[in-house]
């Protein structure tokens, strides 16, 4: 799960979005973890926080929504890239040639030309990572002049931010668990996860669909609350 070290074209980013998940074909990472470690007791209860997670998603009173996703769109990616980096050793084209989530859910991504590639996970998550990095650096969609307007259609790029920033976190529970046990960033991980499913169920940023597959990790880490 490299870094945001590659940086397509402003004109291509549009055309490189993610695709459908796919079940059709299991996953070959050498890591999945059948008996799914982040649902037990002991690990599912670890966090960084007690704070209160509504709180932190809700919109504040008197504040833009699209101010409000852009913000947080930002800490988000922030964490996450932090996080994945994090474990970017462990994540190489040995140990994962395809990009997997739980359930050995696959994930393509969709090139300039409209083509679905099926790649390793550090190649799909470069690609992921560099994507958002892109859109974050380019004033006409994220701008940072006071009074500018957020374009048509900012919602639906939000939408598909998050989306990748989702199944960054899922390609780590599902194949890396073991890797963030033992760095202690279990409590980092089910934190961000719980943080950032809770803001995108609040603001109808994902679908069900894309959830489905770490619903019993949703469930089970809303219940501590």
């Amino acid at each position: 799960m490299g870094g945001c070290h590659s940086y397509p074209s402003a004109t291509k980013t549009e055309s490189k979005t993610p695709c459908d998940i796919s079940n059709d074909k299991p996953g070959i990472n050498n890591n999945n973890q059948e008996e799914r470690p982040y649902l037990q007791e002991p690990y599912v209860r670890h966090r960084i926080t007690d704070s209160d997670m509504l709180a932190l998603t809700a919109l504040p009173p008197g504040v833009d929504r699209a101010e409000w996703l852009a913000s947080n769109t930002v800490a988000f990616f922030k964490h996450i890239n932090l996080l994945s980096s994090a474990l970017s050793e462990f994540c190489t084209t040995s140990t994962c040639p395809t990009a997997c989530g739980p359930g050995n859910t696959i994930y393509f991504w969709t090139d300039e030309h409209g083509r679905k590639l099926k790649c390793s996970a550090p190649l799909y998550f470069d690609y992921a990572l560099s994507y958002i990095q892109e859109l974050l650096t380019d004033e006409d969609v994220f701008p940072t002049k006071a009074g500018a307007a957020f374009p048509t259609g900012f919602f639906l790029l939000v939408q598909k931010v998050f989306l990748l920033l989702f199944r960054t976190l899922a390609h780590i529970y599902w194949s890396h668990y073991n890797e963030a046990l033992a760095l202690g960033l279990h409590p980092h991980l089910n934190t961000m996860f719980a943080h950032l499913t809770l803001f995108c169920q609040h603001h109808a940023l994902l679908e069900s669909e894309d959830t489905e597959p770490l619903q019993p990790l949703i469930t089970a880490l809303r219940r501590q609350r």
